[in-house]
């Protein structure tokens, strides 16, 4: 399982496990990674701390896997253009707000 270092790069200090739950999935191909986010999704998309981290970590997901696993990569750019595009839907005023100043 790869380290997430989004802390030591931007100060952002993680508070769920998405990264190491995707990590897992990781292992097991984009049916396990769909699957992961399905279950991440539909738990937590009230949470808009937690959904932010979610965009978050598909985004990195995407740099770590582009160039390595076409496959994973291109799933993980559809999930995160999926977040993405809802957040911006469906958060409003000071949620939305801190979820753009926080995946900018």
């Amino acid at each position: 399982m790869t380290y997430w270092n989004i802390e030591a790069i931007t100060g952002y200090k993680p508070i769920t496990t998405f990264w190491e739950d995707f990590s897992i999935a990781d292992a097991f191909g984009v049916g396990a990674v769909k699957d992961t986010y399905k279950r991440a999704f539909d738990e937590w998309k009230s949470d808009y701390k937690y959904l932010t981290e979610l965009a978050m970590v598909l985004n990195w997901k995407i740099w770590a896997w582009y160039e390595k696993d076409l496959a994973l990569g291109e799933v993980y750019n559809d999930l995160w253009k999926a977040t993405d595009a809802w957040c911006c839907k469906y958060l409003k005023g000071d949620e939305l707000t801190y979820y753009l100043q926080t995946t900018d």
